[in-house]
């Protein structure tokens, strides 16, 4: 997030430049924190994360795979889920594969 940007800004600006893609009519889907958002990084920083998560259907542009970081993208169905999650977004994945009821405040 950049200074002085929303969260929408962020999530259209980091959506575009990691995948190519040009979200449309996002919603929030929920937002995460407490313990699980906990990480030490290794210069020893500690920190804990709020993740602000959106969803959306629509979109629009090319699905490109390059850039420092994302390694690969995908689409997959609620019920083909790739294994292992990322453990950092394996809460939110599984509450949207599960379709509970948003937004999610945790």
């Amino acid at each position: 997030m950049e200074i002085g940007e929303t969260f929408l800004e962020t999530l259209l600006r980091e959506v575009q430049e990691e995948s190519g893609l040009v979200l449309e009519n996002p919603t929030l889907f929920g937002i995460y924190s407490g313990p699980r958002g906990y990480k030490k990084y290794p210069n020893k920083d500690k920190v804990y994360s709020v993740q602000v998560i959106f969803h959306t259907t629509s979109y629009h542009g090319e699905l490109k795979q390059e850039g420092p970081e994302s390694y690969e993208h995908g689409f997959f169905e609620r019920d083909c889920l790739p294994h292992p999650l990322n453990e950092n977004q394996e809460p939110f994945i599984r509450d949207w594969a599960r379709g509970i009821e948003t937004p999610v405040v945790r």
